[in-house]
């Protein structure tokens, strides 16, 4: 029984490797890739101050765009400004809204040394239930939607310009 145990963890490793699973949380950027510089088109975005604290989770080195030095090898994202919409979803048998389908739309640039920049546009979707009897308190709702929407953002970007470094 233990060798069929043992087997079977064996050859879930394999597979899993085989498929090229990768586990979240441990993203490196390639060697020729020294630090990372974020800058927004907006002063004092949000999504910066975002990427600026995920970066520093993940243990990549950052620098301020006003310090780099020609030469570094430094991978400058530039985040474009951000957009919310939402999408009616339902409506109450009064003809109120019940719920809304929230769209948090990221455009940005990633500029790796000695190549052309590289814009890249994803969309990050949440259900959202209005209701009109506690205003208050649905708003301090979206606003935490809207916190937690732009932290799975500033980490998919970071996961994708992991990814964009090592197809250099």
């Amino acid at each position: 029984m233990n060798y069929f145990r043992a087997f079977f963890v064996l050859a879930m490793g394999v597979l899993l490797t085989g498929c090229g699973f990768q586990l979240r949380g441990s993203q490196t950027l390639p060697e020729e890739i020294e630090q990372v510089a974020v800058t927004a088109v907006k002063p004092h975005a949000l999504l910066e101050r975002e990427l600026n604290a995920r970066l520093q989770v993940y243990q990549i080195p950052h620098v301020n765009i006003d310090n780099i030095e020609n030469g570094d090898n430094t991978a400058v994202i530039q985040l474009l400004p951000e957009t919310i919409e939402r999408r009616l979803l339902s409506v109450f048998s009064t003809g109120q809204v019940a719920e809304y389908e929230l769209i948090y739309g990221v455009t940005y640039l990633v500029t790796f040394p000695g190549r052309p920049p590289i814009k890249t546009y994803f969309e990050i979707l949440r259900d959202y239930q209005d209701d009109p009897d506690e205003v208050l308190a649905k708003s301090r709702e979206l606003d935490l939607v809207v916190s937690e929407m732009r932290q799975e953002a500033a980490d998919r970007i970071i996961r994708r310009l992991s990814r964009q470094a090592s197809g250099l």
